[in-house]
């Protein structure tokens, strides 16, 4: 059986772009609705929404990162199998 690791797929510089993205876009949502010519109550309620976007975003991607893993792990047990199968089986057995 190999033992080959799951490689990243991602780089560093990739990382932080998404991270400042993020960072970036949920501050101009916030001085948005702050900036916003509206009653505490409509700016609380879209601040709140906004947070609750975020939080359904955040385990939306966890849901598929976690479906995906889970694909790589049985495809790496099926090559496993296969691989042994491969292994075990001689051409020249007489059947």
């Amino acid at each position: 059986m190999s033992d080959t690791s799951v490689k990243q797929q991602t780089t560093a510089a990739y990382h932080g772009q998404a991270v400042a993205s993020f960072a970036i876009a949920l501050a101009a949502t916030a001085i948005g609705i702050f900036q916003l010519d509206a009653d505490t109550w409509v700016r609380a309620f879209l601040g709140i929404a906004v947070l609750y976007l975020v939080t359904s975003a955040f385990t939306l991607a966890k849901v598929v990162r976690d479906r995906q893993e889970a694909g790589q792990i049985v495809s790496r047990v099926d090559q496993a199998r296969l691989e042994k199968l491969l292994a075990e089986h001689d051409p020249f057995e007489k059947l």
